[in-house]
Order: structure tokens, then C-alpha cells, then sequence
């Protein structure tokens, strides 16, 4: 058994991790399936939006000349000439100077118009209304293009696509959206302590748990997982695994086997299909974790301990994912809190310290890497630099949300 002969930072392990991470291929979806989606080409308006004026409130549409030194006090009193119908049944009325039409929400500004008096100040006398408030120019109303023109860049490729997304997609009419594909990731359990979870565990093993951890974390990050069987620390075995999955998968995430002990089979077998690019990562907990490249999937070796796992995932296989998705608007959610209690850390790697918040405080849960009671506990984790040896009690600190 050898210790790791050369650490490199997480900065390092995060280049490598997007320098061999291609993206994967274009689909097309309806936009009912868009939600969530990394977008593959930039997207731009083909009209004017919303494409004629339209007023923002209820009220009457006027010009504004003819409000000047209107007051509640003081109203000027207009002509009503008609009503503004919604839909195309607006199309057609226009007013002259001293004349005003009652226009609903959204309803096409009549020509002649350049305003809108909102309904509460003004007094409706069948033939004529009083309006007590001056406008301007463009008051309370939206120009043809204002929200979009023609031509103009409405979302860019690359993005995650959110609810607001999805609905500036419907007002300029797209109904079928070029997103990328989800990348289908490998996830390679090994270890002969490890048992399915529809077995009861006999002294010494236990559940699967990283498959499942990982499967999720895939899922959420826009991946799609794929489940393999237990590999038995078998470095045959997983070599003619991963050699009849590489045609399934884009990436695999391969739990155990990864430190130096001889059973740990993992390095030597993606040596042996591909490249090992890194093994050992100045992280903690994490450390073992491998970074390698078996014709163009991208392998990375997670520790087996779950805590660990948790954050292998959130630090290496976050960018991975986000790599293979294309996807550049993603980001971390974080939350400042101020540490009640001191943290020591170990020169030389970064540390990630989870921690549950209470309100704005940041109270940090020590555990060993082998326990799932801290992850379940913590709402997220803070970083410690490498070379800094700790945290001082009343600091704020920035921690990422699971």
C-alpha cells in the first residue's frame, strides 16, 4: 500500500474535469418539456413583442397634450368617443385632440393616443369624462417593441431554462425549443462489503448507499443516471463493465475502490482502458478521488465513505454535469451566516465543513466521513481554503446550499 504521491488543488481538478467534459448532442423538445433544460442555440424574437402599443392599465387612452395642469382639483374634460374592444375588435378607433375611448388592460392604444389616464382619476360622464391627473407621453402604456424587437437576443444558449424562461419562449412563439441532451452518467458501485437493498446486511457489509446518492444527485443536476450492478472488487469484472458501457454512457461516477489500498482496483482499471489524469485531490473529505478519461467519457472515482460522496458530488461532479450540459447559468446557492463556533483546519487541502443554520448562524457538525447523520443534519457546507488554518467563532462565512 502507497500513499498519494502528488495532491493537486480543487481548482486543478476542476480544469481537468471541464477540459475533458464534452458537451453532448442537441435535441429538440416541445416547450411543455423545456423546464429545466439547458438551452443549445441563442434564441431571438422573430417580431416586435408584445408587436403593437397596448395600454398596462385600465383607464382612458388620451394624448397627453391635453392633460397638462389636469389636476383633482382642476379636471379637463374630454369627449368619450368609444371603447377600446380587446382582440381585434380594437383595431380601428383613433382620437383627435380633445377626445378620450375607455381601454381595457392590454388593449391596442388608439391612434391619435400617446397615453393612458388610469380609471381611478378619472370621472366617467357617459359623453364625456373628467380626468383630474396629467400625464406624459408613454405613460401606462407598452410600445410595439419595448418588451422585445425584432432581431433582438431574448435568451442566450447555455441557459438553464426557469419558469420565467419558458414564459418569454411562449410570448415570442416558440412551441419547440433546441435544448441539449441529458447526459446519461454510469453509476459503478464497487466493493464485496457492499449488499443490494432488498438484502439484509450480515456483519461487515452494508447497503449501497453512493449508487443512490449519486443517481440523485445526477438527476437534479439534469443527468440522467444509469445503474449498474455491484462490481466485487474484481478489476476483470469492472474493466468488461465499463468496456461494454462505454457505448450506454457520456460519464461514469464510479463509488469505492479508489484509495490505496489493494483491493482498491479503480485507478489500475481506467489505466488500463483509458488515462488516469489525477488521483488524490487536495480535499477533504474526499482525497481519494480520481479524475480520469476512458475514450471520450470522463471517469471520476469517488471516495466510498457517503459523507464524502456528498461532497465529491457537489464540489467535481457539479462541474462535470454542468460541462457535459453545456450549461453556463447555473449557479450555487449560497447563503452568508455568521460561524458560532471555531473551526481548526489541516494545512494543504481545502476543507468543506458542513453545517445546519439556525436562522443567520452557521453551526458546524464534525463527523466522521463514514456517517450519514451530518449530511442529513447540515443544510450545506463552508470551505476552507487550502493553507488556512481555520475559521475564528463570529466570522460570516458563505455556505453552499445542498
Amino acid at each position: 500500500m502507497t500513499e498519494f504521491l502528488h495532491l493537486i488543488p480543487v481548482t486543478e481538478a476542476i480544469h481537468l474535469i471541464n477540459q475533458i467534459s464534452p458537451v453532448v448532442g442537441t435535441e429538440f423538445v416541445p416547450l411543455t418539456a423545456a423546464y429545466g433544460r439547458v438551452l443549445a442555440e441563442d434564441v431571438r424574437a422573430d417580431n416586435d413583442i408584445p408587436g403593437f402599443d397596448r395600454s398596462i392599465k385600465d383607464g382612458f387612452a388620451v394624448n397627453s397634450a391635453d392633460t397638462v395642469r389636469a389636476s383633482e382639483a382642476a379636471p379637463i374634460p374630454l369627449t368619450r368617443v368609444g371603447k377600446v374592444a380587446m382582440g381585434r375588435g380594437g383595431v380601428g378607433i383613433s382620437i383627435r385632440s380633445g377626445e378620450c375611448a375607455y381601454i381595457p388592460t392590454g388593449g391596442l392604444l388608439p391612434e391619435g393616443a400617446d397615453a393612458v389616464v388610469m380609471l381611478e382619476y378619472c370621472q366617467d360622464l357617459g359623453t364625456a369624462v373628467l380626468v383630474g391627473r396629467q400625464v406624459s407621453p408613454g405613460e401606462n402604456i407598452i410600445r410595439a417593441d419595448e418588451d422585445y424587437a425584432r432581431g433582438e437576443g431574448v435568451l442566450a444558449a447555455g441557459k438553464l431554462l426557469n419558469v420565467q424562461d419558458i414564459g418569454v419562449l411562449a410570448a415570442i412563439g416558440v412551441s419547440r425549443v433546441a435544448v441539449r441532451k441529458r447526459p446519461v452518467i454510469g453509476i459503478i458501485p464497487t466493493g464485496v462489503e457492499l449488499v443490494p437493498l432488498d438484502q439484509i446486511p450480515a456483519a461487515g457489509e452494508v447497503h449501497d448507499v453512493n449508487s443512490y446518492l449519486c443517481g440523485a444527485f445526477v438527476e437534479e443536476r439534469g443527468g440522467i443516471p444509469r445503474y449498474y450492478d455491484i462490481v466485487r472488487d474484481n478489476p476483470e469484472d469492472l474493466a468488461a463493465l465499463l468496456s461494454s458501457a462505454l457505448d450506454e454512457c457520456d460519464a461514469f461516477l464510479i463509488s469505492g475502490g479508489s484509495s490505496k489500498d489493494d483491493r482498491d482496483i479503480v485507478a489500475d482499471v481506467i489505466g488500463s482502458l483509458g488515462e488516469v489524469l489525477a488521483h488524490g485531490i487536495a480535499l477533504a473529505p474526499g482525497k481519494p478521488t480520481i479524475i480520469g478519461k476512458i475514450g471520450r467519457a470522463p471517469v471520476i472515482g469517488i471516495p466510498g465513505h457517503p459523507a464524502s460522496t456528498r461532497v465529491v458530488l457537489a464540489v467535481l461532479a457539479g462541474p462535470l454535469l454542468q460541462s457535459l450540459t453545456g450549461c453556463t447559468s447555473r449557479r450555487e446557492a449560497k447563503q452568508k451566516a455568521v460561524l458560532i463556533q471555531s473551526i481548526s483546519s489541516e494545512q494543504g487541502r481545502e476543507e468543506y465543513v458542513r453545517v445546519k443554520l439556525l436562522g443567520d448562524e452557521a453551526v458546524p457538525l464534525f463527523g466522521k466521513s463514514g456517517l450519514l447523520n451530518t449530511v442529513v443534519q447540515s443544510d450545506g457546507f463552508i470551505r476552507i481554503p487550502q493553507g488556512c488554518e481555520g475559521l475564528e467563532a463570529g466570522c460570516e462565512v458563505d455556505v453552499t446550499l445542498w
